[in-house]
């Protein structure tokens, strides 16, 4: 072979090498780095990983949040209108985090399927929604607004007589 045609494979298998080994870390760095959003139910439904870190989101359930007096402790209930996942989490909650308004929680669900958050976030005023809790909620409501719908009764024998009578 050639010395130069053989300078330029090593030269090409280098360059191939070291932009395959910076691909490799880059998609390692993004699964690792990957923050799956879920509602409560879609995770008691197991869509949810176990094993990696998600972010769950919906309305804080009035008169679900406890706090602990003596730490920062805080344990609380987020729901998607059909699902309720209890959440602790210790450290200070943001200013805006309130009974009965959106936020999303990140972190992991243990063994004894409560979540354990190492963050909260709340939303930012009273107008706005994270676009993926939004959606998840409207979907959710629909289908509460589907099921809960009353049904037409179908008359009775006696009203079908009075009518045709």
């Amino acid at each position: 072979m050639n010395p130069v045609r053989k300078q330029r494979l090593i030269l090409v298998l280098f360059i191939v090498a070291v932009a395959s080994a910076g691909v490799a870390l880059i998609m390692s760095s993004l699964s690792t780095n990957l923050n799956l959003f879920f509602t409560p139910k879609e995770i008691f439904a197991g869509l949810a990983p176990s094993d990696a870190r998600i972010r769950a989101g919906g309305m804080v359930v009035r008169g679900s949040v406890e706090r602990d007096s003596e730490s920062l402790f805080v344990r609380f209930k987020i729901t998607d209108g059909e699902a309720q996942l209890e959440a602790n989490y210790t450290g200070i909650l943001p200013d805006l985090f309130a009974e009965g308004e959106a936020a999303v929680v990140a972190g992991r669900m243990d063994n004894n399927g409560v979540f354990q958050a190492d963050e909260v976030l709340a939303k930012h005023d009273e107008n706005y929604t994270p676009p993926e809790v939004a959606e998840a909620m409207e979907g959710a409501m629909e289908e509460a607004h589907e099921k809960h719908r009353p049904q037409k009764q179908q008359p009775s024998l006696k009203e079908l007589e009075q009518v045709y009578e």
